[in-house]
Formats: structure tokens, C-alpha cells, sequence
């Protein structure tokens, strides 16, 4: 799927290499995360920049956030700052359907909020 002009991925076209960066909030995140992805929120996004570039060192950037919206956005402002960036289409709920492995930080099993 496309989101106008922005290049969407299937979650079971991420690369164990590739940048995966979830732009989901924390209470998002602590519930259930893919163990490996950097974790900047959307609402920080702006702020902490610096540490999505320093990361992404020439490597491609997968985007994702719950179902496909905010990672959109920001993959669409990452791609104007001339980042390769795709967003991954479907979100962390197409991940958790796929049987991805998900990690969390709290009590019971790592689930999508």
C-alpha cells in the first residue's frame, strides 16, 4: 500500500539489518516492541532527530507505528531530510499478526496496545 507518494513495506519485507524505528508512544511501547527497534515517540520526534540520523548511517530506515498513520508522517518527513525511509504498512498490529516476536517492559505477555 501507499500513502500518497510515501513507499510502504509488508512487515515480513523488513531485513534483520534494517533500521527499525517505532514512533508509537511509551505506554504503546512498553505493552509490546520489537526487541531491536529504536524507540522515539512521534510527539518527540522533532527533538530527538538527531539520534534517529545517527542511527540510520546508511541504512535503510523502516518506520512503524500501530497501524501505518504517524509512521507515515514521519516517514514522509524523513525521506524530505533526504533519509531513506519507508513505512512499514500495517503497523505493529500487521507485526503481531505475522507472529513477529515482541519483547515488552512489564508484567504478562508482550502485546500491541
Amino acid at each position: 500500500m501507499q500513502y500518497g507518494r510515501i513507499p510502504s513495506v509488508e512487515v515480513t519485507e523488513v531485513p534483520p539489518e534494517g533500521l527499525l524505528l517505532d514512533v508509537r508512544e511509551d505506554d504503546e511501547w512498553a505493552a509490546g516492541h520489537a526487541e531491536e527497534a529504536l524507540h522515539v515517540p512521534m510527539s518527540e520526534f522533532v527533538e530527538r532527530f538527531g539520534e534517529v540520523t545517527e542511527k540510520a548511517a546508511d541504512r535503510r530506515v523502516y518506520v512503524v507505528c500501530r497501524v501505518g498513520g504517524r509512521s507515515a508522517q514521519v516517514t514522509r518527513y524523513l525521506l524530505g531530510q533526504g533519509i531513506d525511509a519507508v513505512n512499514v504498512d500495517g503497523g505493529m498490529l500487521a507485526w503481531e499478526a505475522a507472529g513477529k516476536p515482541l519483547v515488552n517492559d512489564g508484567q504478562g505477555p508482550a502485546h500491541v496496545a
